[in-house]
């Protein structure tokens, strides 16, 4: 089992004030220091294969995906295709399986001023509009070699455990599943149950922890998502609530065979990026060999 770690740990996407002044050769270093074998993209990547490669193999490091947000409900298949053409070209130079996909039509994620309760929810039209473009999509990244992992995120119109269901079950094989545990504990939904339910479709796991009375506090006070990753809502895995031998079982038993992702967004100025990383690749690798080898 691979295990690798997204560079959020470190810098922040949606936040670059976070951990703005750690260079990528930090990250990358203390990422293999840590015990990982690969790691995702980050704001402070080169988006080109040909300097991206050397950086990665100077670490002995391998890319195991890398964030797409697409905008399928006001575009065709056509032209997202055409946006994501950089990013597809990256992640098959670089030797990936999956690409971590996320509609982002209305999303209210990167908002600092907007409180969850109003994320975006889709009408019975725009379900009908956006389920077969990411099939279509999904068919279209196959034949690049890439499959297509769909990410529930908090803030977007997949959110909850229930439109998880219906993502899976009006969508076919071509739509793979990216499971967070965390965005899904996060949306009041059940990781295990999802493991479950959906282990087949699963092709790409974030593997974040929850701290559960940090989770109480930002939902009652309603806070926007970054405001909830300040105030250290998310933490690697084994140091929150998020019951990972029975969210792995399931997954360990279909076969699965892509990355175990770390991924805990958290201000690095409190949570000391080492520190944690190494925290989350020993968990998860403890976690995991208990799963996978039975």
């Amino acid at each position: 089992m691979r295990l690798a770690i997204n560079p959020l740990t470190w810098t922040n996407d949606d936040m670059p004030e976070l951990g703005a002044d750690t260079p990528l050769e930090t990250c990358l270093a203390e990422a293999k220091l840590a015990g990982f074998d690969g790691v995702e993209l980050g704001n402070k990547f080169p988006r080109s294969a040909a300097l991206l490669r050397p950086i990665l193999e100077a670490h002995g490091l391998a890319l195991a995906s890398g964030w797409y947000g697409s905008n399928l409900l006001q575009r065709d298949v056509d032209a997202e295709m055409a946006a994501a053409e950089p990013h597809i070209a990256l992640l098959t130079a670089l030797g990936c399986k999956v690409m971590v996909h996320c509609d982002v039509a209305g999303s209210i994620h990167g908002d600092r001023s907007m409180p969850l309760s109003r994320r975006p929810i889709l009408t019975e039209d725009a379900w009908r509009i956006l389920l077969p473009r990411l099939s279509e999509m999904g068919r279209r990244l196959a034949d690049r070699g890439l499959t297509l992992a769909y990410h529930h995120h908090m803030g977007t119109v997949i959110q909850s455990g229930a439109e998880i269901d219906r993502l899976m079950a009006e969508t076919g094989p071509e739509v793979g599943l990216l499971l967070d545990t965390g965005h899904l504990t996060f949306a009041g939904g059940d990781p295990v149950r999802a493991a479950g339910d959906h282990a087949a479709r699963i092709v790409h796991v974030h593997c974040k922890d929850i701290r559960d009375t940090v989770l109480r506090d930002v939902m009652r006070r309603d806070l926007p998502f970054l405001a909830c990753v300040l105030a250290g809502t998310f933490t690697v895995p084994g140091d929150g609530c998020v019951d990972y031998p029975a969210v792995l079982k399931p997954i360990a038993a279909a076969g699965y065979a892509g990355w175990l992702v770390v991924e805990a967004e958290q201000d690095p100025a409190l949570a000391h990026p080492l520190t944690y990383a190494r925290m989350g690749h020993d968990n998860l690798a403890r976690l995991a060999a208990a799963a996978f080898s039975h």
